[in-house]
């Protein structure tokens, strides 16, 4: 595949603010979930991000004010993001500058909000209700493109939780295809009611703080995040290099889609696994290649097993797992940006992070799950996000040589 690198990466989620943030939290092994006060009643715990309800928009991109919009500038206004593409803009030019966002829900919350205030059941929403700049799926890309001063293609995926994931797959296929040189690759999923009643309607949000892979497990906690990444081709024009931060290498990606059930996965795990076989081909690496891979781990009984089974039909037991979103939560949409940016942490720290609040694993799987965290040499990290309806994503990182 197109040799690509990661010349720039932030995110923001209940694990603080930036990657320095992120990183302390999964350092000190940080309790960030908290319970669910976003609406009454509440389920369960949530992964709520401080600050968003006050964060205000630059005034002249007003008509995209949404949760979705205010959590996604405050991660572009963090890690020097925003400068990092001022100086891509500057060398490649505005319109060569591809936007590919991920998200489930984008500003759903507005229409809510906007759909309970009326005054009568039969009214209909305000004729100037925002709804492009808000609720509308090409919201979030728009935007960013907006407050980023890029001209280039633009592209929204909303595949359910692999959303951002794929993102970055689609995000590849331009680049290698010369529609652009450089792509501002990530995504955005804030809190909503939709997603807080939604799983909890399917019996899928826990009672407590989420435990993935853990024996009891029982449900996820629902979280919100928004990320970015920078990705160029490695053979570009070069240019002058920003300091070293967070920069890796995207090395190989696979997608299927099982198609198994709209809300449940293939309990079989052949569509994740197909995925995952992808990304290891496209990379040109063997299993044993991995060093780490940050599950999609939901914390739900069917999902935990189905990647278990997926993963030791491939790997056995020789690579070291977990899940991340005992931090966190699910974001959704934008987990597979905060996880790819974790993995990132993960290489450069050579530092694999555990199942936060797992203490038993599931005496059924197969697969090497951390219970605790482990250092260690680390070339090549896999991350897997595996959305509803069976879109499966996986993608390989490895650090720059």
């Amino acid at each position: 595949m197109t040799a690509l690198i990661i010349t720039a990466g932030t995110a923001i989620s209940a694990m603080g603010r930036g990657m320095e943030a992120t990183r302390t939290c999964l350092l000190e092994q940080r309790q960030t979930l908290q319970p669910d006060t976003f609406q009454s009643p509440g389920h369960g715990y949530i992964g709520r991000v401080a600050g968003v309800e006050d964060h205000q928009l630059p005034g002249a991109l007003h008509r995209f004010d949404c949760r979705n919009n205010r959590l996604a500038d405050m991660a572009l206004m963090t890690d020097d993001f925003m400068e990092a593409v001022a100086d891509a803009r500057a060398h490649y030019g505005r319109h060569r500058l591809a936007v590919v966002m991920g998200t489930s829900t984008s500003g759903i919350l507005t229409t809510e909000k906007a759909y309970a205030a009326r005054k009568d059941r039969d009214e209909a929403l305000p004729p100037d209700f925002p709804y492009d700049g808000t609720q509308d799926l090409s919201s979030l890309p728009r935007y960013v493109a907006a407050r980023l001063d890029v001209t280039g293609p633009m592209l929204t995926v909303s595949n359910a939780c692999a959303s951002s994931t794929r993102a970055f797959i689609d995000a590849a296929h331009l680049l290698a295809t010369g529609l652009c040189d450089a792509a501002i690759v990530g995504g955005a999923d804030s809190l909503c009611r939709m997603t807080l009643q939604g799983f909890a309607s399917l019996g899928l949000v826990s009672a407590h703080p989420t435990r993935p892979c853990d024996a009891g497990r029982s449900g996820i906690s629902i979280g919100e995040a928004a990320g970015f990444a920078l990705l160029e081709r490695a053979d570009g024009r070069p240019r002058p290099a920003r300091p070293a931060g967070y920069r890796l290498r995207l090395l190989g990606y696979g997608a299927s889609s099982d198609g198994h059930h709209m809300s449940s996965p293939d309990p079989t795990g052949s569509g994740a696994a197909l995925a995952i076989q992808k990304a290891l081909a496209r990379a040109s690496l063997p299993p044993e290649a991995i060093g780490y891979i940050n599950m999609h781990g939901t914390g739900t009984p069917a999902n935990d097993q189905m990647e278990d089974r997926a993963m030791a039909s491939i790997f056995g037991r020789a690579v070291p797992c977990s899940s991340t979103k005992g931090w966190s939560g699910h974001t959704l949409g934008a987990s597979g940006i905060l996880e790819s940016m974790i993995c990132a942490i993960a290489i450069q720290d050579q530092y694999l992070p555990h199942c936060m609040n797992s203490q038993t694993v599931d005496p059924l799987f197969q697969s090497d799950i951390l219970l605790a965290p482990r250092h260690g040499k680390l070339n090549f990290v896999m991350n897997n996000s595996f959305g509803f309806g069976g879109t499966n994503s996986s993608l390989i990182f490895g650090p720059l040589t």
